[in-house]
């Protein structure tokens, strides 16, 4: 009867038939248990009764329970965990009633003041799984990990079977506060609580989709991005790699490059290969198989023990909106298993000598497993910090500009990511909140500067290796290194996650409070509130992620402008859920902007963005639908702008025609507010302009900029280091 609804009302009459079947069973708990039995006093016949009970909380979970079938919860004894509802709490933790006190009596403060475990879902963690395990075991949470009860569970949702028998992992009835995914955000649908990816991110970290958000932000500031090499995209732009290399030979013959190609789904070091020319035999291969980057091999790395090696260092994306970046203060330094020599035709194929993939050199007969971190073929990146400390390397300045790149490089990340988030997860819209962390493998050139080689949406989190005992037997055995780095970074994600962390500090802080009773409280009462406003972390280790954004956003919002561009871009959208524009809503955004003159007339803006429209549709492989994709977009503003502003440099330019669109958007805005108001008082609407107010308007409008007053026309910022 109900398979025909749709998944959200199916998923809403779930819940209601969950609530009514909640208070039918506490009204026969009600009847059945002596009112007094469970030290709760008798409820008055006027009483109220709560709206809506939630179920007990479940004991915590033995080995074996998943064997265990689900049974009704028990009333609650003294001192246990109370249920969400009884708490004043939301099933997802948010408070009712503000009013009310987590201590309704002295005696019972240990009862309220102690909130539930976080609840772990681990069923898809797949690598991850045992660092995961080793955190949530350290931070004394709740993992539930049991696929047939969430089979069955899934099974029941479908076929639309009584809410009694819908039980979650172990018997729950509420979802998982964090849910840990291994591979992708569309693992499984979520509507509530914390995910650890973001929609979108596996797409924007493949190597064709990264080249081109960096290549954006190097047209717009090329100084300041300079530390990724200078890619082409193949098969689009061969011609144009082919003219460049040989322009640029014939102006010195003494250049003599090496490249490297590639694949764009490639990963762990497939398909990777380096060449001398592009008349090479095996790129034409290439483009006839798979699409891929070419980019300017690295000649002179940082060697240590006269091995290359590479350095993969875990980024914690906590937020989007706002943004929130932290970067581990450890991770680790992969070697290449052969010494390095600088290219020549007679080394290319030595993989061991010059590509530093972990999973390409455990295969080398000198690969080195170590217990150490100063050692072996895999060491902690702090270790190597340290030996060129001892040689006098200035540490903070490596930290800073390897601070400066992550952040920069996730600036040129996120206004496409935004517009992947809009997509899944709408706004207003039930959906979980996302974070994730990637992992960034960069390069150490002989001068110490730091080269991004790639970005990772789903770095491996593996804390062992594969050991081969005999030929062709191999055993599981632990990494300590690995541990170390992964297990921290896994714990300290989760402890900044942690959703219940600020519940937990306010009553501590209510706990370190005078009771609000007439009679002084007794010796027991105040060791107990001790007791209980000790941090639930006082045993864990400080936290090895360090906040690097907001922390030091002066520095870089001014690069922040293609993020500006995203909100035009999706504000003009229209229909919740799409990616692309379309011609209505492009014309939409050049009339509200007031973009178009006796110059550049509506039939031209339609030109232009079929033009554009047309080149990007056939060079991306993303057609789940039609329409203008943001970096179309992008390349339409630029042209706009250029336009708009020919005698300023570009990122004036486009500086200038964002400012001057935000304007114009902001007073059409007003003028909706306005017109609202009074349309529901039934008053006059009131003159809200001013000659100061026009001045920025009329100065965009004749092609001057403004002055600028948020940061986005920056052109010296501060270059300290970020310590």
């Amino acid at each position: 009867m109900l398979r025909g609804r749709p998944e959200r009302e199916l998923a809403a009459w779930l819940e209601a038939e969950a609530v009514g079947a909640a208070k039918a069973h506490a009204a026969k708990e009600q009847v059945r248990v002596d009112p007094g039995a469970a030290g709760e006093p008798e409820r008055k016949a006027g009483e109220e009764q709560p709206k809506e009970p939630a179920p007990a909380q479940p004991r915590a979970a033995e080995e074996g329970d998943a064997r265990v079938p689900p049974r009704p919860p028990p009333t609650l004894p003294m001192y246990q965990t109370k249920p969400a509802s009884a708490q004043g709490l939301s099933p997802h933790g948010k408070s009712r009633s503000k009013s009310r006190s987590c201590k309704r009596s002295s005696d019972r403060s240990e009862e309220y003041c102690s909130p539930r475990p976080v609840t772990v879902d681990s069923s898809k963690a797949r690598t991850s799984l045992d660092a995961l395990k080793i955190s949530i075991r350290q931070l004394k949470w709740k993992e539930y990990y049991d696929e047939k009860q969430k089979q069955r569970w899934t099974t029941a949702l479908i076929t639309a079977a009584p809410p009694a028998l819908i039980h979650f992992p172990f018997g729950r009835r509420l979802p998982c506060d964090i849910y840990w995914h291994g591979v992708s955000f569309h693992d499984s649908d979520i509507f509530s609580g914390l995910v650890n990816k973001f929609p979108g991110m596996t797409e924007m970290v493949r190597k064709i989709t990264l080249s081109r958000a960096v290549r954006i932000m190097q047209n717009l500031f090329p100084e300041e991005y300079n530390f990724y090499p200078r890619s082409w995209i193949l098969p689009d732009e061969f011609q144009l790699f082919v003219a460049q290399v040989r322009m640029v030979k014939d102006g010195d013959p003494s250049w003599k490059p090496t490249f490297i190609v590639k694949p764009d789904s490639g990963c762990q070091g497939d398909g990777i290969y380096l060449i001398k020319d592009p008349s090479d035999i095996r790129l034409a291969g290439t483009l006839q198989s798979r699409p891929a980057v070419v980019q300017e091999y690295i000649c002179k790395p940082l060697l240590i023990d006269k091995l290359k090696f590479d350095i993969r260092l875990y980024v914690l994306l906590k937020s989007l909106e706002p943004l929130e970046i932290y970067v581990a203060k450890d991770g680790l330094s992969r070697f290449c298993t052969e010494p390095y020599q600088e290219p020549h035709p007679r080394n290319l194929h030595h993989i061991f000598m010059h590509l530093t993939n972990y999973s390409l050199n455990i295969h080398s007969g000198n690969f080195v497993h170590s217990d150490s971190t100063s050692t072996g073929s895999k060491r902690t990146f702090s270790s190597i910090l340290c030996r060129l400390s001892s040689k006098g390397v200035d540490i903070k300045k490596v930290w800073s500009d390897i601070i400066s790149l992550v952040i920069k490089t996730v600036i040129a990340l996120t206004p496409e990511l935004r517009v992947f988030y809009q997509s899944d997860i709408p706004a207003g819209r039930p959906g979980p909140t996302c974070f994730q962390i990637l992992g960034f493998d960069i390069l150490l050139m002989k001068n110490l500067k730091p080269i991004l080689l790639e970005v990772n949406a789903n770095p491996s989190m593996r804390i062992e290796h594969e050991q081969e005992l005999s030929p062709g037997v191999f055993e599981n055995v632990p990494s300590l290194v690995d541990e170390e780095v992964k297990v921290a970074v896994i714990r300290d994600t989760l402890r900044l996650m942690d959703p219940f962390k600020k519940k937990r500090e306010n009553q501590s802080r209510q706990l370190g409070k005078p009771l609000a009773s007439k009679e002084e409280p007794s010796d027991s009462h105040l060791a107990s509130a001790s007791a209980g406003s000790a941090s639930p972390e006082a045993h864990l280790p400080s936290i090895c992620l360090k906040q690097v954004f907001p922390k030091y956003a002066k520095q870089f919002n001014y690069l922040r402008l293609v993020d500006r561009m995203a909100n035009l871009f999706i504000r003009f959208l229209g229909i919740k859920g799409t990616m692309k524009l379309g011609p209505t809503g492009f014309r939409t955004f050049i009339r509200n902007c007031k973009l178009s003159s006796s110059s550049l007339s509506m039939a031209a803006v339609d030109i232009l963005y079929i033009d554009i429209t047309r080149r990007w549709n056939s060079m991306t492989m993303d057609q789940r639908d039609s329409g203008m994709c943001l970096q179309a977009f992008v390349e339409a503003f630029f042209y706009l702008a250029q336009r708009k502003f020919k005698m300023l440099p570009r990122h004036e330019q486009v500086a200038s025609l964002i400012d001057l669109c935000e304007y114009h958007l902001s007073l059409l805005d007003e003028k909706r507010l306005v017109c609202g108001r009074s349309a529901t008082s039934g008053g006059r609407p009131p003159h809200s302009g001013t000659p100061q107010e026009a001045t920025p308007a009329a100065q965009l409008a004749e092609g001057r900029p403004p002055p600028c007053t948020n940061g986005a026309l920056k052109l010296s910022h501060s270059r300290h280091a970020l310590s």
